[in-house]
C-alpha cells in the first residue's frame, strides 16, 4: 500500500528539494503538491512523474496565509484521501527582511560571531502585513494556517494503529524571547519570523501531548542556512556570492551552512524513515553539513517548558473558536 505524503510549499526551495529526495527514497509514494501557485504546482508534478513514472503525484491549491483557502483544500483533500503517513508543514515566509548593521557588526567583534552568523539571531528584523483574516501575516502563514489544516484533517491523521506524523519545518532562529503569550502574533516586535518559528516549536510539543494516544505524532526540523527565495530576500544572489568563501570557511565551525536546498532537506529526509513514537519530542532535528560538504543530522534540545506549549495551544483553539464564531455569523447574515 502506497505511503501518502502531503507537503505544503512544494514547488519551489526546501519543499521541492524534499519531494525529489523522497522519491528517491520510495519511488512509490503518493506526493500530494500543496501549493499557493498551481501552475507551478503543475509543471512540478510533471516534472517529477517524468523522474519517476511508479510514483503518484497530485496536486491541491492551498494559501496558508488565507483561512478560505485552507477550508476549501481542506474539504477537497477528505474527499480525496482516506488518510496521510506524512504531512510537511514546510510552507513559509519573511517579508521584508532587515539586516540591523550595527548589531551585526557589534556581534561579528563577540564571542557570539559564529552562532549570530548561523542563526541570524538579534540581527533580523521583518516589517509585515495584516492579512485579509485580520491576522498577522507572518503568524497565520507559518503558524495559524497550518494548525487549521491540521484540524481540519484530524480524521485523516489520527489512526492508532498506524501512526501519521507532521513535519514541522522550523528553525535555528526560533528564539524564546521573541515569542509572547500576551503577544502570540508578535504584533508589537519586530522579530515575526522567529516568533512565528519558535511558536511552532511550542505547538509541536502540545501536539505531542494531546495527540500521541490517538496515533498522531509530531516533529520540528530545521534545514539550516540554505540559499533560496526566502535567504535572498535578505541579501541578493550577489552579495551571497561575494560573502561565500566566507561561508564555506564558517563550515568547518559551524555545521548550520547547508546551503542548498538539497542539504537542507537532510533532517526532514531522516525523519521519514524514523518510527515516530521513538523520537524524542522535546528535541529539533537539524540538518548540518561539514567543512568538506557531507551531510547528516544533528538535535538540539528546544528551549522551552511544556506547560507554556499548552498554553500557547489553548491559545490557538480559543482564536480557532472566535474565527468559527465570526465565519458563522458572516454566514447567517448573508
Amino acid at each position: 500500500m502506497r505511503k501518502v505524503v502531503l507537503i505544503t510549499g512544494a514547488s519551489s526551495g526546501v519543499g521541492l528539494a524534499l519531494c525529489r529526495r523522497l522519491l528517491e527514497e520510495d519511488h512509490e509514494l503518493h506526493l500530494c503538491l500543496a501549493c499557493r501557485n498551481m501552475s507551478k504546482a503543475e509543471a512540478v508534478r510533471t516534472a517529477l512523474l517524468a523522474s519517476h513514472p511508479t510514483a503518484e503525484v497530485s496536486t491541491v491549491q492551498v494559501d496558508v496565509s488565507s483561512l478560505p483557502s485552507v477550508f476549501q483544500a481542506s474539504k477537497e483533500l477528505k474527499q480525496r484521501f482516506q488518510r496521510f503517513d506524512y504531512v510537511y508543514l514546510n510552507a513559509g515566509i519573511m517579508p521584508n527582511p532587515q539586516l540591523n548593521i550595527k548589531a551585526l557588526f557589534c556581534g561579528l567583534f563577540s564571542r557570539k560571531a559564529i552562532h549570530i552568523f548561523s542563526t541570524a539571531e538579534g540581527v533580523l528584523t521583518q516589517s509585515e502585513k495584516i492579512t485579509a483574516d485580520g491576522l498577522q501575516e507572518v503568524f497565520e502563514t507559518n503558524v495559524f494556517g497550518h494548525f487549521i489544516l491540521i484540524r481540519e484533517l484530524e480524521s485523516l491523521l489520527c489512526h492508532s494503529d498506524s501512526p501519521s506524523q507532521l513535519i514541522w519545518t522550523s528553525s535555528r532562529n526560533a528564539v524564546k524571547s521573541n515569542f509572547s503569550l500576551e503577544d502570540i502574533q508578535h504584533s508589537k516586535g519586530q522579530e515575526p519570523y522567529s516568533s512565528s518559528k519558535y511558536a511552532i516549536d511550542l505547538l509541536s510539543v502540545a501536539l505531542n501531548k494531546n495527540f500521541n494516544q490517538r496515533g498522531l505524532y509530531s516533529s520540528v526540523a530545521c534545514p539550516g542556512t540554505v540559499l533560496t527565495n526566502l535567504t535572498y530576500g535578505i541579501l541578493s544572489p550577489f552579495v551571497w556570492s561575494l560573502i561565500m568563501p566566507i561561508i564555506w570557511l564558517l563550515r568547518f565551525f559551524a555545521n548550520a551552512f547547508t546551503l542548498t536546498p538539497y542539504n537542507g532537506t537532510e533532517a526532514l529526509v531522516w525523519l521519514f524513515h524514523q518510527k515516530p513514537e521513538s523520537l524524542n519530542p522535546l528535541l529539533k532535528y537539524l540538518s548540518a553539513t561539514t567543512g568538506f560538504g557531507s551531510n547528516y543530522v544533528t538535535s538540539k534540545k528546544i528551549d522551552l517548558d511544556e506547560d507554556t506549549a499548552e498554553k500557547f495551544y489553548q491559545n490557538l483553539l480559543e482564536l480557532e473558536k472566535d474565527i468559527r464564531v465570526t465565519i458563522q455569523k458572516t454566514k447567517n447574515q448573508s
